[in-house]
């Protein structure tokens, strides 16, 4: 096993760190900033929430369980709101020089809301919960590389994986991967029995959930507020409604269209936070007409991305060009021709697949994103010159996850993006992947994805990254036609840092924990 000092990964390489990177990275500002306050009852809108929302870890599919999630239980390790990964409920960890082997050692000290202190079974087998053939956790597609875990005494579990993959750690801090008490060979799930900072008191999915602070939870540095009540508001109207009348202290999701009079106001403080967030209309594969890769370049070429970032994201974004990867990750393919709106090159390709027009329908909401159904008009203008008759079809907010997305064939889709572009492509391009909502395979795409996580080389990896965004860009199924900032306010009550988290929406999901009242 090889160590490293600097808390930092070696992209030839491996990662080692310890607790004292962690203490280093939760200064606000470098230190700084004065010391936040204590107190008090937060108060948060989110757009999202369903009924059918659950507390099972491998269901979490929006900002309200998400939240949830980060609030109640940890994790092995945390991407802080400078996007550094540091340690949580794992000290420290180290890898064999290929990166196939990684021990972890587990934090003492550490107890769940119940009391029950933190053990190594309770790792093992919350990873287990996400692993093997019966798992239907979106998390299975990142957890498959796992070969074995086995623990070392009783503080050390033991990674092995089928390659090397200098982003395991990355990996670890999925907002699925939530480390449970263990229950016989599974998981206690069901409780929200968790260790994290807050302690959940109410459950009413997709409506609100309450938490009170965690008396004795093991960081000194989270936690400012005694209290939070997180209410789900899909509707934008309301949600801006109930930040404006004070009847929240933040809010998510903001209308765009309306965002700069809110800024306007002396009780009000607007963030916008460029991240890997990007909106996606998704096809699928397997179903008439999309099958056909030039039906599916076809309404590539035939959506005006520049008006969508103009007119749904009013320039709180940039243009996307059909993969999933964000222009400030490490191996953004800035190399790749943009596809931009081309109605002469929609008809080509339409000729090509024998077709005059072709007819399809859209399915999107506001749940899906905000602006969804607008984009989806303003994509069947564009569309209209390319020989598409493309129908949008409003579809009901509530429910619109469980019976929308990945159910009807081409739909509009939301993504938060994931921190290390193997995860992202995992997660929801891997072909039989869980989310994968565009159902496409592609074996050239999967046998890249496995290489590029084990090769130590920069520049091959780079490479392999940067052909596997071509694929996806000329050959999927998803069209990804802009990355939105994350746009939230709050209350000038708030205080927080400057620096937000960009991995996730509001501060990396992690506002509950992070925030104060100034």
């Amino acid at each position: 096993m090889t160590l490293l000092n600097n808390g930092r990964l070696n992209r030839r390489g491996f990662l080692a760190t310890t607790a004292a990177t962690a203490l280093a990275a939760s200064l606000p500002m470098g230190g700084a900033m004065a010391a936040p306050n204590r107190g008090g009852h937060l108060r948060a809108a989110i757009g999202h929430g369903q009924t059918t929302d659950t507390l099972n870890p491998g269901t979490y599919e929006n900002s309200f369980t998400t939240s949830l999630s980060f609030a109640i239980h940890g994790r092995l390790t945390e991407v802080t709101n400078e996007g550094a990964l540091v340690p949580e409920l794992a000290e420290s960890w180290e890898a064999s020089d290929d990166a196939s082997v990684w021990k972890f050692k587990i934090r003492k000290g550490v107890t769940f809301h119940s009391g029950k202190e933190l053990a190594i079974e309770d790792v093992v087998n919350s990873i287990n919960f996400h692993r093997g053939e019966g798992s239907t956790s979106a998390a299975g597609p990142i957890v498959a590389p796992i070969q074995d875990i086995a623990t070392e005494g009783n503080d050390t579990v033991v990674f092995t994986l089928d390659g090397g993959n200098a982003d395991f750690p990355f990996i670890l801090s999925d907002y699925h991967l939530t480390i449970c008490k263990a229950e016989g060979e599974s998981i206690d799930w069901k409780s929200g029995d968790g260790c994290g900072s807050y302690v959940l008191k109410d459950f009413q999915p997709g409506v609100s959930y309450a938490l009170e602070r965690n008396p004795n939870h093991w960081r000194s540095d989270v936690a400012w507020f005694d209290s939070a009540e997180v209410i789900a508001i899909v509707d934008q109207n309301a949600r801006t409604t109930a930040l404006v009348s004070g009847d929240v202290d933040m809010a998510d999701r903001l209308d765009l269209k309306t965002v700069g009079l809110l800024a306007r106001r002396p009780d009000i403080q607007i963030n916008s936070v460029a991240g890997t967030q990007h909106y996606t209309f998704a096809m699928d594969t397997r179903a008439e007409p999309y099958s056909n890769v030039h039906v599916r370049h076809a309404l590539k070429f035939g959506i005006n991305r520049q008006e969508l970032v103009d007119k749904i994201l009013f320039g709180y974004g940039s243009v996307g060009n059909d993969h999933p990867i964000g222009q400030g990750q490490r191996y953004f393919n800035k190399d790749l021709e943009q596809t931009s709106y081309d109605p002469d090159k929609a008809k080509y390709h339409l000729k090509l697949a024998g077709l005059d027009s072709v007819d399809v329908s859209l399915s999107a909401a506001d749940a899906a994103f905000v602006g969804a159904v607008d984009a989806a008009v303003l994509y069947q203008s564009s569309a209209a010159a390319c020989g598409i008759n493309l129908k949008p079809v409003r579809e009901p907010n509530d429910g619109y996850w469980s019976d929308v997305w990945m159910k009807k064939p081409f739909c509009a889709v939301y993504w938060s993006g994931r921190s290390v572009e193997d995860q992202m492509f995992s997660t929801a391009y891997k072909c039989g992947a869980s989310w994968n909502d565009s159902f496409w395979c592609n074996d050239r795409f999967d046998e890249l994805m496995v290489k590029a996580r084990s090769e130590l080389d920069e520049a091959k990896r780079r490479e392999m990254y940067y052909e596997m965004q071509a694929i996806c860009s000329s050959d999927g199924g998803v069209i990804v036609p802009m990355f939105a900032n994350y746009v939230f306010g709050n209350s000038t009550k708030i205080a927080h840092t400057e620096q937000m988290g960009s991995n996730w929406d509001v501060d990396g999901m992690r506002f509950i924990e992070r925030w104060w009242f100034a």
